[in-house]
């Protein structure tokens, strides 16, 4: 599967087809999630390029209609497949703290005194605000701190780091084996 180009933004994923007339849920990114569909056309992960139609809310889904999708096989084509639009295609940022994710993942990350503390992997939300996936060193297990100012006071696109300071609970964990107090 190609890998996406930096000039790429992720804004959705697919799931599952919905019924038999080809439309299928819809994994938005995007602030308001109807408003995937004003971007387009989109490149998906596996290179082929599609448009969106239409999309609406049923229940807590995003349900999407695409061009030349008409029943449940053509839908289940596009099970989870990512989106992709050109960043050309984005608005501009209005706000000095406000960040794409696509521009977080990959930034060194920093305690303040300049220690090494790994990389953003990747920016989830889970339904209770955003949080970086941290890897410490390559290849090493990853885990989640909220990406609040608070946690991350100081993001710099430009140089490619960040500033990190984790809450006390993630500091001091004792190793394996070692009782606890």
């Amino acid at each position: 599967m190609p890998a996406p180009d930096a000039d790429k933004v992720l804004l959705g994923q697919f799931g599952a087809a919905h019924g038999i007339r080809g439309e299928i849920k819809l994994h938005s990114y995007t602030e308001e999630p109807l408003g995937i569909a004003d971007y387009g056309p989109f490149t998906l992960d596996d290179g082929r390029v599609i448009e969106i139609t239409s999309v609406r809310i049923q229940g807590e889904n995003v349900i999407a209609r695409v061009e030349g999708i008409g029943d449940r096989d053509a839908a289940e084509t596009l099970r989870n497949r990512k989106l992709f639009v050109g960043r050309d295609a984005l608005p501009e940022l209005e706000e000095e703290d406000d960040f794409y994710h696509a521009d977080l993942v990959g930034l060194t990350l920093e305690l303040a005194d300049g220690t090494p503390y790994g990389t953003i992997a990747s920016v989830q939300n889970f339904g209770a605000g955003d949080l970086i996936e941290i890897e410490p060193a390559p290849g090493a297990r990853t885990f989640y701190l909220p990406f609040t100012r608070a946690i991350v006071p100081t993001v710099d696109i430009k140089s490619g780091k960040a500033v990190v300071v984790p809450p006390p609970e993630t500091e001091a964990r004792p190793e394996d084996g070692e009782d606890e107090a």
